[in-house]
């Protein structure tokens, strides 16, 4: 990933102009073709820390000319056109949480995420004025999305017999060990022995799954101000998500070792509806890591039957129960997956050989296209619509991450127009933000 050349260049017009005007030239995005796949990648951001939204949160405002993101100044808006970013949010403490669907506000948090924390307050920012007004105080937990036409706030809160981290999980035990900044699951197992990665996740996750704290999945009415339970548990409730389309749809997951919780959950906002989405029938199968199309109508998810052997992008369209599995080739999982608007083609974030996969070659970014497996001969089975309809994934590398350290996932998303997929990485050193364009580069001229 050869850019010095570009960088130096950068660097001598900012000089000169420097010189010519006596003003400091803004730094512009740093730019090149990575050299391994032929597609261009822009790092977007300026300084290090600044990242994007988790791929489940919507960070694009609704004319898709910007994002939000945040920086270690607080919350920053990215012109899509031109990469250039602009401070919106300074305040401190503030964190970013959604974007509108339906507005151009940006909404924040005044601390951070603390499923089991005490009252806090949700703002929105004006994305062109940069007026911040305060839209909701919450009682307690967390806000993780905020419906379609923007009137209802989507939480959970713990109610915890043990500490909880900020994230939902307990706090460490012995031998284990966090870095901010990334998702560090370090422990160590019963022979006192460092655990893989993957491995130590499971382990604190199952630690958390067995406390059975009491939770709850609640609305924020956002005209009113009044609070609804959507729906209580023992379980460990998680990954609330509304639909991107029908402001009354939820999605949520039972958290935990995935092999022990049937984990794909939907509901609607009055607490109606409630159901399983997909249930395992095969032990250690798993599936995760869910999120809607972008129209709203599927559910799309990772799963593997079983665990790290046999893997699938799966996928149920809410409306018909209809079902479609692509089957995913070893070094092309990804830890997660998303869509592009148009529907036609997905993206995947790769994983280290230490990850559920042991994927030997998997750290690439990939734009994946599925192909449908038809019917031989054109004989198809009388219940042929009843059953799972089976495709492939035609795959392309779009970023070499093999420098990339995992415990940083690069959580790829589609910008609105489905010309660039963001993501972030760390294979520079620091954790910066970056775009990867779908269209392979044309070649240079010698």
């Amino acid at each position: 990933m050869a850019r010095f050349g570009q960088r130096a260049r950068g660097l001598a017009m900012g000089i000169a102009l420097t010189l010519a005007t006596g003003t400091v030239a803004a730094q512009p995005a740093a730019e090149w073709i990575d050299k391994t796949t032929g597609h261009r990648i822009v790092r977007i951001s300026r300084e290090a820390g600044t990242v994007s939204l988790y791929f489940t949160q919507n960070g694009f405002l609704p004319q898709g000319d910007r994002m939000a993101v945040t920086t270690p100044q607080g919350i920053a808006l990215v012109d899509l056109k031109t990469w250039d970013m602009k401070p919106l949010v300074t305040r401190p403490g503030a964190v970013l949480l959604f974007t509108g669907r339906r507005s151009r506000n940006v909404y924040f948090a005044e601390r951070g995420r603390d499923d089991a924390g005490g009252p806090f307050g949700v703002f929105a920012a004006d994305a062109d004025t940069g007026a911040v007004r305060r839209v909701a105080t919450v009682p307690g937990g967390w806000i993780g999305s905020i419906n379609a036409d923007e009137t209802l706030l989507l939480g959970q809160v713990a109610k915890p017999i043990v500490p909880l981290k900020p994230d939902g999980t307990l706090a460490r035990a012995e031998g284990e060990v966090n870095t901010p900044g990334m998702n560090d699951y370090r422990a160590n197992g019963p022979d006192g022995k460092p655990l893989p990665y993957a491995e130590a996740k499971e382990v604190h996750m199952n630690r958390r799954l067995d406390a059975h704290v009491p939770m709850e999945i609640f609305t924020i009415d956002l005209r009113t101000g009044a609070r609804r339970v959507v729906t209580a548990s023992t379980d460990w409730l998680n990954h609330v998500q509304f639909s991107p389309t029908d402001p009354q749809q939820i999605l949520y997951c039972h958290e935990g070792p995935w092999h022990r919780v049937d984990r794909l959950w939907a509901i609607r906002a009055d607490g109606t509806a409630k159901r399983r989405l997909h249930t395992r029938t095969m032990n250690m199968e798993i599936a995760g890591h869910e999120f809607f199309s972008p129209d709203g109508k599927w559910v799309w998810y990772d799963l593997q039957t079983p665990r790290g052997q046999v893997f699938w992008l799966a996928g149920i369209e809410l409306a018909t129960g209809k079902r479609r599995w692509y089957h995913v080739e070893r070094n092309l999982w990804s830890i997660h997956y998303n869509q592009a608007p148009d529907g036609a083609r997905f993206s995947g974030d790769g994983g280290d050989p230490e990850m559920v996969a042991h994927a030997p070659d998997g750290k690439y970014l990939y734009l994946f296209t599925p192909r449908a497996i038809g019917d031989v001969a054109g004989i198809h089975a009388d219940n042929a619509g009843d059953l799972i309809a089976p495709g492939t994934l035609e795959a392309e590398k779009l970023v070499d991450m093999r420098a990339q350290d995992y415990r940083l996932e690069p959580n790829m998303i589609f910008t609105p127009d489905g010309k660039w997929i963001l993501f972030r990485g760390n294979f520079e050193g620091a954790a910066h933000l970056y775009a990867v364009e779908v269209a392979k580069a044309a070649p240079q001229q010698r």
